[in-house]
């Protein structure tokens, strides 16, 4: 008997759409019908003004929908709607940077209105999300990366059980023309089964 395993298989790109389903949140397919629900959603306490991300403003959704169905349609990105458990369209979120050969994808791209952080969605989102991307698509690592400067979702990301890889120095020219140094994070899939009994218990625990 062979000491090795069989070759992975690399991700059947593109990804199919999925909709994903929680206690807490809901992930369903990114479409143009969405426009008029993340308007007024980024609108909320102007969450599109952070500089540390890339949110796009109330006028430009329609033109960031088109952009990652169109990242869509060439295999590297798969978009979805986030929703509360109250069915309300709560923000976006996306597997992107696909790495079909090596089995690797990111979630990122994501934003929520600002009256759904620091709820349960998001862990709710992450959970669904982690879960297809290592029992259902074979994935061997999942990242995060997010602006050094972002504190707050770095932090967030840690909170998930993911480790920090390393920092990316002047990684992307950021939109006020600064240079953002990016925060690596993933999560391997011998590292899942743990991360998801933490998540599973922060879902299940009593909150104040």
């Amino acid at each position: 008997m062979s000491r090795f395993a069989p070759p992975l298989l690399p991700l059947d790109l593109p990804l199919s759409q999925v909709t994903l389903r929680g206690p807490h949140a809901s992930l369903e397919p990114l479409s143009p019908s969405h426009a008029d629900e993340a308007r007024e959603a980024v609108a909320e306490g102007e969450i599109w003004r952070q500089w540390t991300t890339d949110i796009p403003a109330p006028e430009a959704m329609a033109a960031e929908i088109d952009r990652r169905l169109g990242l869509q349609a060439s295999g590297r990105m798969l978009p979805f709607a986030v929703r509360d458990a109250a069915g309300r369209f709560a923000g976006m979120t996306s597997y992107m940077d696909i790495d079909a050969p090596n089995l690797r994808l990111e979630i990122g791209s994501t934003w929520y209105r600002r009256d759904v952080r620091r709820t349960a969605l998001n862990t709710q989102a992450k959970l669904l999300l982690l879960g297809h991307a290592f029992d259902a698509l074979g994935c061997v690592a999942v990242e995060f990366r997010t602006h050094f400067f972002n504190h707050a979702s770095r932090a967030a990301i840690a909170r998930l059980g993911a480790k920090q890889d390393g920092v990316l120095r002047n990684h992307r020219v950021a939109r006020n023309g600064t240079l953002r140094d990016t925060v690596v994070f993933s999560i391997l899939a011998n590292e899942w089964p743990t991360v998801q009994a933490h998540l599973q218990f922060q879902l299940e625990r009593p909150r104040d």
